[in-house]
């Protein structure tokens, strides 16, 4: 698929097929497009922690928030659960003002190689740090980035234009998620 196909089809996924598992070999491929992936200084201070056991990915999930504007949804069913998450690590020997450029470039490289394989995924800031560390049995020398949930798309997620500079995501009755995007007019700046 071409890169903008791709682009245009990853979206950020919040609900899963859960009888469609990932496993870890598919995982190792998405991370290993990272390491091809620019790096500020190339420091290369990414590391990651991947789950794709039942089990880990059932302590993982009470511990992301999932949709801050979808106010009265506490987060997929169990039935629509990701079946894998990816933490992102930052080596804290290696922290630098620009980590947060290095986690976009790398999350977007693991979005879109996920999206090629059919795949989509939702990359989660809202984590509770400190459980999901003692959950990994995480170190003292990471700090923990952002998890980005993966799985089989089981929503439709329709790209629509923006209005009246709302761009809060939202769903409509039927389940489809919306979600506003500017004009590219109203992003040029001259």
């Amino acid at each position: 698929m071409n890169p903008e196909s791709l682009i245009r089809i990853n979206r950020s996924y919040r609900r899963f097929d859960a009888n469609h598992p990932v496993d870890r070999s598919t995982l190792l491929e998405l991370i290993d497009l990272t390491r091809y992936t620019s790096s500020a200084r190339n420091a290369q201070p990414l590391r990651y922690f991947l789950s794709c056991e039942k089990e880990m990915n059932d302590l993982i999930f009470p511990n992301l928030a999932w949709a801050g504007y979808l106010k009265n949804w506490e987060g997929p069913e169990k039935q629509e659960r990701p079946t894998a998450y990816i933490v992102l690590l930052e080596e804290i020997a290696l922290k630098s003002t620009y980590t947060l450029f290095d986690a976009g470039l790398a999350t977007q490289s693991i979005l879109l190689g996920a999206a090629n394989q059919g795949l989509g995924g939702c990359i989660i800031g809202a984590v509770k740090r400190e459980k999901l560390r003692e959950i990994i049995h995480l170190d003292e020398s990471f700090d923990i980035v952002a998890v980005i949930a993966l799985g089989k798309p089981a929503e439709i997620v329709m790209i629509e234009e923006m209005q009246n500079d709302d761009f809060k995501y939202w769903r409509d009755a039927g389940g489809v998620h919306h979600v506003p995007k500017r004009k590219l007019d109203n992003i040029i700046v001259d």
